[in-house]
């Protein structure tokens, strides 16, 4: 496993040399977002009885951890694409398992970074409780895994940063956004009730909140077999990526 702790090792010290842009100003985008939403909604709104900053402040951890995991390793491999540094990481014996767990791993160690930044600032402004701490720290792992895995499907797929942005605005953005960050999905019409269950980080988030407060829109055992089923696909499809060579080595 050298290469897997060397890759690890450079994949860390990529996004931590530059820690101002890549965890401080996550840490306080969602910063401002808690206040924006909660001085305007915290005194008159309670989401299954939790105080709406309460409510408000995994759903924002959760949303930082799994954007920033994606944002990992889809900049870092199309970043060593464009530049043509991919090859020193392909040249050496490395196996695509070792380059997999490295990248992913790499994606969630940032995640955390972030969720966790987003947890100390936020807070101060609502009493948190912690009524389930194994059911977040796995959620937690699971979901940086899940979108760091679908990063490298990203950034292997395109070719040129324009590529990598829209899908990202197009698909990643409106995956988290409707999601549930901001509000239950019991308050939706029927419909869009329903469109919200097809949403694999609504599962993320739901069971993430479910460990600070015991309460969730689903049963935790459901949001977890979602998303362990939803790694282990995301996994396989990017493992036959590697496996193939696609767009890297051909």
């Amino acid at each position: 496993m050298i290469g897997f702790r060397t890759l690890l090792y450079k994949e860390l010290l990529r996004f931590w040399k530059v820690g101002f842009q890549t965890v401080a100003a996550p840490v306080l985008s969602a910063l401002l977002y808690l206040l924006i939403f909660s001085h305007v909604l915290d005194e008159h709104v309670l989401v299954n009885g939790v105080r709406y900053a309460a409510f408000l402040i995994p759903g924002l951890v959760m949303m930082s951890l799994v954007q920033n995991a994606f944002a990992n390793s889809s900049s870092s491999l199309i970043q060593s694409k464009i530049t043509g540094s991919v090859v020193f990481v392909l040249l050496p014996p490395i196996s695509y398992v070792e380059f997999f767990l490295a990248y992913v791993v790499a994606a969630v160690l940032r995640g955390l970074m972030v969720g966790l930044g987003v947890l100390v600032v936020t807070s101060w402004f609502a009493p948190l409780t912690y009524v389930a701490p194994l059911w977040i720290l796995a959620f937690a792992i699971l979901g940086g895994g899940i979108l760091g895995a679908f990063g490298m499907i990203a950034g292997i797929w395109a070719d040129k940063f324009d590529q990598l942005a829209g899908f990202q605005n197009f698909l990643i953005m409106p995956l988290t956004m409707l999601s549930g960050v901001f509000y239950s999905i019991h308050s939706l019409p029927q419909f869009w009730q329903q469109v919200s269950h097809l949403n694999p980080v609504f599962y993320m988030i739901d069971g993430f909140r479910y460990g600070f407060f015991g309460v969730s829109d689903v049963p935790p055992e459901t949001s977890l077999i979602v998303v362990g089923a939803s790694f282990l696909v995301v996994s396989v499809a990017t493992l036959m990526l590697l496996r193939s060579g696609y767009k890297l080595r051909s």
